[in-house]
């Protein structure tokens, strides 16, 4: 065979092969006229962001995966749709939805190395999204692409193909579609755009990515100049608008603030996030239905957040709390008293996300003496009043119930003879307090505590308290909602309701999804219980540990101080008859003492203290924000508290304390006292210089019995405590009497 027909040969072969290769998709593509969409009369929906607002309807935050927001064409201005069309689909009103001139000419533009333009009209990518997603790009698909944008143009006003397309498109940075662009690059709502704000925008659909103005800025300039030159060719501008332009012309260099300000992700929208996700089933049965609807479904949340309120708190731990090389924080919990809403929450620093995410407000930490006003309020509702007496002498041992080889001792802090129960509230008195806790039961403490502060963060299913002899000195950790919550009931006089974030919700289209209901109010404790409890806490504002803040205007209030041993987290938990909020402050990272030596910048608070304490920095928290928030808010006193029921009686601890009566002789006086002035509060005066006694005299007692305990099993909240008549003689009955003290049989 000659070497031509070898040549031949091979090359009939090679055509033949590639015939048989070609075969199935140039088939496929002869017959794509066959097939048609599963539906042209109308578009599947489209992700939205879904919107949280405070309670007055400012808008706080967003939760979204596209930034995808829907507008209508109506409110785009038409020289900006001019000049979309001019660089993506110049003759969108004449064709049918496949333009072969266009085809054409973009060939030669491309070849020429001119301005890049689609072969591709817009209805043909509005095809492409909306049912050749996921397709093989070969011949079969452009024939479909094709064949689907002529069908849709008989389907659907060329009006609604251009809004999908508009609302659709991919600009960069997450933004889908023209509003969306529009905040992030220019922060501006769609319908303040200019022309040339448009231009741009569509200058970017080509190669988003590449001509991002943010991270290239050169690529993104060279491209905006090339739409320029073919706004002059469409005769949208005159060469003279052009040239006055320039070579460099202006473009966005960073993501709008006001786009950012919308999606910014803060401690309070983060947690409602969570709730709907994690703690309801409001918006879906699945978590995935849940998610879908959260980030997709273009939802609106209406929340209890104040946002005037939110910028109080964070301005008050701003201002009272000095930036610190150790990374000591501070977390609020403010609440309307009388809802339970949430008006403010500040979690710590500012979220961050991979950053400061731990939401402090909810993080439990040791109280110090702030829990004290649980144990104050079931002791009052076991029947102990006000002005009933205990003894606060330093030191103190206690039984240990959880481990009776090791006695709860209590060595620091401030020492007080007997004297009230009020008294020793103002002053924070720990020996008192602990004793107290034992008087009225460790556990029948515990069950108040979760009757006062019941929400959906504290339940006996979410959170263990432990009924620990060393609770009054905040061995269990609390968190600033728990204390908040807490509180309310005694601000509320006595009604419990709890904390809540969400009012309502409502989808899309305006439906409400979800209305809060207002709970059926159930009295928590006795109203007189807890106005007598507000009653002796106005004492620690007025006269006790936080007498250094108190609020503006003479404004009632109540409130408890507390500090952690070695000074690790310091608290104020306050409250009037309209918000109650409570302040933390400490490391978020461990149990720093905030002293001096560790905290420098803190000295001149501190002063000659051991370290910060509840009254410092918490207090100071407290008050400045109370004070902004109470701002032109009527004056409003609490519920008066209920005269005595009976005469003081004196509160012992069975065990400890061994009562005896007097038979003979003169007792000496305490070594130290701290008197109290009866007046119309009842203020007390500061400690006498402690005096040791002289030499007594003899002194006859007679033993009484001792009594006993209440049983860990009796959570009633209305059994009685130990208590005897006035004028007897106590001492400490694992120790020998003084002395000069002899008992007698009779």
């Amino acid at each position: 065979m000659s070497r031509i027909g070898v040549v031949v040969l091979a090359g009939s072969m090679f055509v033949a092969a590639t015939i048989a290769a070609m075969a199935p998709r140039v088939w496929g593509a002869l017959n794509a006229h066959n097939q048609v969409p599963p539906s042209l009369t109308g578009f599947s929906g489209l992700a939205q962001r879904s919107s949280v607002y405070d309670f007055g309807g400012t808008q706080i935050g967003s939760y979204q995966l596209e930034n995808s927001q829907l507008m209508d064409i109506d409110n785009v201005p038409t020289d900006v749709v001019a000049a979309i069309l001019a660089l993506e689909d110049s003759e969108f009103d004449r064709h049918k939805g496949v333009n072969l001139r266009a085809f054409t000419r973009a060939i030669l533009s491309n070849s020429r190395g001119g301005v890049k333009q689609g072969a591709s009209t817009i209805t043909m990518q509005v095809v492409k999204n909306e049912f050749l997603a996921g397709l093989e790009r070969d011949g079969r698909y452009k024939v479909l692409q094709a064949r689907y944008a002529t069908m849709l143009e008989k389907e659907v006003p060329k009006k609604q193909i251009l809004e999908r397309y508009l609302n659709t498109i991919y600009l960069g940075n997450n933004a889908y579609g023209l509003q969306a662009a529009a905040e992030v690059y220019f922060g501006k709502d769609v319908r303040d755009l200019t022309m040339l704000d448009g231009a741009f925008l569509a200058g970017l659909v080509q190669a988003p990515s590449s001509y991002d103005p943010i991270q290239y800025p050169d690529s993104s300039r060279y491209r905006y100049l090339q739409v320029l030159d073919r706004l002059v060719e469409t005769g949208l501008i005159t060469q003279a608008e052009r040239d006055a332009i320039g070579d460099k012309p202006s473009i966005p260099e960073v993501i709008n603030k006001k786009s950012q300000r919308d999606v910014t992700r803060t401690y309070f929208t983060e947690e409602v996030k969570d709730f709907l996700l994690n703690g309801s089933d409001i918006l879906g049965a699945t978590y995935q239905q849940r998610y879908n609807t959260l980030f997709r479904g273009g939802v609106k949340v209406f929340t209890t957040l104040d946002s005037k309120a939110q910028t109080a708190a964070e301005q008050a731990v701003r201002e009272q709390l000095p930036a610190n090389k150790a990374g000591i924080t501070a977390a609020v919990v403010s609440l309307d008293s009388k809802t339970g809403a949430v008006r403010a929450m500040v979690g710590g620093p500012g979220f961050v996300a991979g950053q400061s995410e731990v939401n402090l407000a909810l993080r439990r930490r040791q109280t110090g003496s702030s829990v004290k006003f649980f144990i104050l309020a079931a002791a009052l509702q076991a029947g102990v009043q006000p002005d009933d007496l205990i003894d606060g002498t330093l030191p103190c041992t206690l039984a240990n119930p959880g481990n009776l080889d090791e006695p709860f001792e209590i060595t620091k802090g401030v020492s007080q003879p007997t004297a009230s129960l009020r008294l020793m509230t103002w002053l924070s008195i720990n020996c008192a307090y602990a004793k107290l806790s034992q008087i009225v039961g460790l556990e029948r403490v515990v069950e108040t505590m979760y009757r006062m502060a019941s929400s959906q963060w504290l339940s006996k299913e979410t959170f263990t308290i432990q009924p620990y002899a060393s609770l009054v000195t905040g061995a269990n950790e609390m968190s600033p909602m728990d204390m908040a919550s807490g509180a309310q009931t005694l601000a509320n006089s006595g009604v419990h309701v709890e904390p809540y974030m969400i009012e309502r919700i409502e989808d899309a289209r305006g439906t409400v999804l979800y209305q809060h209901q207002k709970p059926n109010l159930e009295q928590t404790l006795p109203g007189e219980v807890a106005n007598n409890a507000v009653d002796v806490m106005r004492g620690v504002i007025k006269s006790g540990t936080a007498r250094r803040t108190p609020l503006a205007d003479d404004r009632p209030a109540a409130g408890k101080t507390g500090t952690q041993v070695n000074n690790t987290n310091a608290w104020f938990v306050g409250f009037t008859p309209q918000y109650v909020t409570a302040v933390w402050v400490g490391d978020p990272k461990g149990y720093t003492k905030m002293t001096k030596r560790n905290v420098p910048e803190f000295a001149s608070v501190i002063g000659n203290r051991g370290g910060v304490q509840g009254a410092m920095y918490p207090a100071m928290i407290w008050k400045s924000y109370m004070d902004e928030v109470h701002r032109g808010l009527e004056i409003v006193d609490f519920a008066a508290p209920p005269p005595p029921a009976r005469k003081p009686l004196r509160l012992y601890l069975p065990g400890i304390e061994c009562p005896a009566k007097v038979v003979s002789g003169t007792l000496p006086p305490p070594k130290s006292t701290v008197a109290a002035k009866k007046n119309s509060t009842t203020t007390p005066v500061e400690p006498t210089t402690p005096v040791e006694p002289t030499t007594p005299n003899t002194v006859v007692v007679s033993v009484l019995t001792p009594g006993t305990t209440i049983t860990p099993t009796d959570l009633n909240p209305f059994s009685p405590v130990p208590t005897t008549e006035m004028g007897l003689y106590f001492f400490e009955c694992a120790k020998p009497l003084p002395s000069y003290v002899q008992t007698t049989s009779g």
